[in-house]
């Protein structure tokens, strides 16, 4: 059985920084690329970062930069790094397989002063 559990969320002021975590069992690492998708109040959701098994990795155009997606195979983990936070990074992301075929339930990342 696939899970994918997202942990790191919170509130951060602008210009600051959060760490996403997945933790992913069902042994999928060996099979799938991984990702972080986001979903803001209103909007569709969207590709925020990739990183294939070989550890490729690709960006939307409003996080490169900012943030850096990771991998570690031995931990069947993918973080996210988020620096210099704006307040429209405010969503909530969800980890998922890549492509999407699995997902995580989401947390919450709120950017405000």
């Amino acid at each position: 059985q696939v899970q994918l559990v997202e942990s790191g969320g919170g509130l951060v002021q602008p210009g600051g920084s959060l760490r996403l975590s997945c933790d992913a069992s069902g042994n999928i690492f060996s099979i799938y690329g991984m990702a972080w998708y986001r979903q803001a109040p209103g909007k569709q959701r969207e590709l925020v970062a990739a990183i294939t098994r070989g550890g490729g990795t690709n960006y939307a155009d409003s996080v490169k930069g900012r943030f850096t997606i990771s991998r570690d195979n031995t931990k069947n983990t993918v973080n996210l790094q988020m620096n210099s936070l704006k307040p429209e990074d405010t969503a909530v992301y969800y980890c998922s397989t890549y492509p999407a075929t699995y997902w995580g339930q989401g947390t919450q990342v709120t950017v405000s002063s």
